[in-house]
């Protein structure tokens, strides 16, 4: 059971590419990383950003945003882009993405989580029983050194064939 949670339930290029349209059939609240998901590590909120969270609230999803980063990064981010937030989530704990799931208003089952992290993101989103969908990062050269080490350990959760785990 471990390591099957740190397989995400989909995997793509990037959170731009997703067919936001089909998803919001199912899901009522989508759950974001900012760093490497969204934007390259420390930048703000760029317009495509601000472009896809306009977006997810007309087809009337709701947004959160779940970050390790303290405060003085994440809540600028989350004013940038009209979003709610949770700052010093403490991922891979369940704690963070349930917290945020509360403040939107949805459960496991209607919520999913996209960011760019196995050991972070997608374990700690899986164990709040989340459906996950990992991306690669944005700009890994923007990457902490602590990060770079992990990714180097998730190679072998993101090789190809691993994307098939339907259920949260």
């Amino acid at each position: 059971m471990f390591f099957r949670n740190l397989y995400p339930n989909q995997a793509v290029y990037s959170a731009y590419d997703l067919d936001w349209e089909t998803l919001s059939m199912v899901y009522r609240g989508v759950m974001f990383d900012i760093d490497n998901t969204l934007v390259p590590h420390g930048a703000p909120a760029d317009e495509r950003a601000k472009r896809l969270f306009v977006r997810l609230r007309g087809l009337g999803m709701g947004t959160m945003l779940v970050s390790n980063n303290g405060e003085e990064r994440v809540r600028p981010f989350a004013e940038q882009v009209d979003s709610g937030y949770v700052c010093k989530a403490g991922k891979p704990k369940a704690g963070g993405y349930l917290e945020a799931m509360r403040r939107m208003g949805t459960t496991p089952a209607n919520t999913l989580f996209v960011g760019d992290q196995i050991f972070t993101d997608i374990w700690g989103a899986r164990r709040a029983g989340v459906f996950t969908i990992l991306t690669d990062p944005l700009d890994p050269s923007t990457d902490e050194p602590q990060i770079v080490v992990k990714r180097l350990l998730e190679r072998p959760f993101r090789r190809p064939g691993h994307y098939n785990v339907t259920s949260s």
